[in-house]
């Protein structure tokens, strides 16, 4: 991942943020920030559904990557109050599974 991406992608976030505020729903913010990095020339996939895989058999649980760009770089999106350990052990585990 080089700089330049990660730019675009937190550049994107940043205006998504700034046009609707906090409060709405992760899927507000989702199509928003697809749309502002589509706009900005980047190859992005939404909704990827992601397997577990547990024992060498793969099992279609119902994960998904919000959005993958360029097939480089995983946004999950959340939408919280604010961040408890809990929430960012969760995140944790959700960003190994994704490795």
């Amino acid at each position: 991942m080089d700089d330049i991406l990660t730019g675009k992608i937190i550049g994107a976030a940043i205006e998504v943020h700034k046009n609707l505020g906090p409060g709405l729903l992760e899927s507000a913010y989702q199509e928003c920030l697809f749309y502002e990095l589509k706009t900005k020339g980047l190859k992005v996939l939404k909704e990827i559904p992601l397997p577990i895989i547990y024992k060498y058999i793969i099992l279609n649980h119902g994960y998904r990557i919000d959005l993958l760009v360029e097939n480089e770089v995983v946004i999950e999106l959340k939408t919280v109050e604010k961040f408890t350990s809990v929430k960012l052990c969760e995140f944790s585990v959700k960003l190994c599974e994704t490795i």
